[in-house]
């Protein structure tokens, strides 16, 4: 694989349909701007409406916007009605959309709510999705996660939505290793069935986006401060998932970030995850409690 992949490597996208959640700000919008440049019908699938279109107008190409509130599961479930019914096949779907170190917040379903959003929403989201990607040769399930999975990060099977005590950080973390878990135990559920889809995570380093600002004071001022230094701007930091949603040579399970020191920035490629996030008891567990909360059993 080569070391310096950008954005010009994007192989062409034509009749490719691409479904990015979170796409009209940030990475998902440079995400969802460089599929849409290089071919793919493009989906916006956002919470605002308004903001998609004046995001969908800034971009060339095939693009649509749907409304998605990954905070509520009626949500998730309408927004899967209308993709399915607008588009017979999905080639991809990237989950991106996410909150960061919020206050502690519950969804409209009582999930807590970087939990809720972040996991639950994108798993529920797959799930009524995938039947549309199945049957797609070379369909994938791209999946954002974060160097924040590695801070005061683990499964708490015990209180996934921390109602005896909340930690920002570690309900961020919490959220970001159960993307990587999600992802791997998809994976390995796809590769059971011999599905051509494939399921691949992909995280942006430290990239400049609004994410920071639910950030505790004494970690959003220094990070402000030191931002020209330790950030790359969104179109840099959305190529470790544009290299996951579009390499030919990326294989299901695989994980992307950039190549720097620290994966903090720099060019994406091939990285590797916490060790408890390769934990496959816990990955089978976190999937199995996922369909209880959100009621939707996969095909897979």
């Amino acid at each position: 694989m080569t070391t310096t992949w950008t954005a010009h490597d994007i192989p062409d996208q034509t009749g490719r349909v691409a479904v990015v959640t979170g796409a009209n700000t940030g990475l998902g919008f440079a995400t969802a701007d460089a599929l849409a440049a290089h071919g793919a019908a493009v989906v916006l699938a956002v919470r605002d409406v308004d903001k998609g279109a004046r995001a969908a107008a800034r971009m060339t190409g095939d693009v649509t916007v749907q409304r998605l509130d990954l905070t509520s599961l009626d949500s998730v479930r309408d927004a899967a009605a209308a993709l399915r019914e607008a588009h017979p096949r999905i080639d991809l779907l990237v989950n991106n959309a996410g909150v960061m170190y919020t206050p502690r917040q519950t969804t409209r379903d009582g999930f807590e709510l970087q939990f809720g959003t972040n996991h639950l929403g994108h798993f529920a989201l797959t799930g009524l999705l995938l039947d549309r990607m199945l049957p797609v040769p070379g369909s994938r399930v791209v999946t954002v996660s974060s160097v924040g999975h590695r801070i005061r990060a683990a499964i708490h099977l015990d209180d996934l939505q921390w109602e005896r005590s909340y930690s920002r950080v570690g309900a961020y973390g919490q959220s970001k290793l159960a993307n990587l878990m999600f992802t791997y135990e998809l994976q390995r559920r796809l590769a059971a069935r011999g599905a051509s889809t494939v399921a691949v995570a992909a995280h942006p380093g430290v990239a400049d986006t609004e994410l920071v600002r639910n950030a505790p004071t004494a970690l959003r001022a220094p990070v402000e401060l030191l931002a020209p230094l330790v950030t790359q701007p969104p179109a840099t930091g959305a190529l470790p998932t544009l290299r996951a949603a579009t390499d030919p040579a990326v294989l299901g399970g695989q994980y992307y970030g950039p190549g720097g020191r620290g994966e903090v920035r720099g060019h994406p490629r091939l990285v590797t995850s916490s060790p408890q996030s390769y934990d496959l008891a816990v990955q089978r567990r976190l999937w199995a409690v996922s369909e209880e909360l959100t009621g939707v059993t996969s095909p897979v």
